[in-house]
């Protein structure tokens, strides 16, 4: 089992600790480099966010029904305006709809 740790260990230090390179990077590499860089960063913000938005949207949307269940609930058990049966007393007969 040390050996295992020995020899991982061994090979990870030669990807954590590079050698220098002397090499040139024009500006049209380093940009096109830092552009892949952002769109990725870009692409994976959004993918977690979609993830995330899915559920919360869909809880929002079932608090938001129940909420309009309760509210046209309460419309229904409110009593009807006296200026509106007032001004038409045929409706006064008629129940709440």
């Amino acid at each position: 089992m040390k050996i295992y740790h020995s020899t991982c260990l061994f090979c990870l230090s030669f990807v954590f600790i590079p050698a220098t390179a002397f090499a040139y990077v024009g500006p049209g590499t380093g940009l096109s480099a830092i552009g892949s860089l952002l769109a990725l960063i870009f692409a994976v913000v959004v993918a977690i966010l979609g993830f995330l938005w899915f559920p919360i949207k869909r809880l929002l949307r079932k608090k938001n029904v129940y909420a309009n269940e309760s509210l046209e609930e309460r419309l229904e058990q409110a009593p009807m305006n006296r200026d509106a049966a007032e001004d038409n007393p045929s409706n006064s007969d008629k129940p709440n709809q």
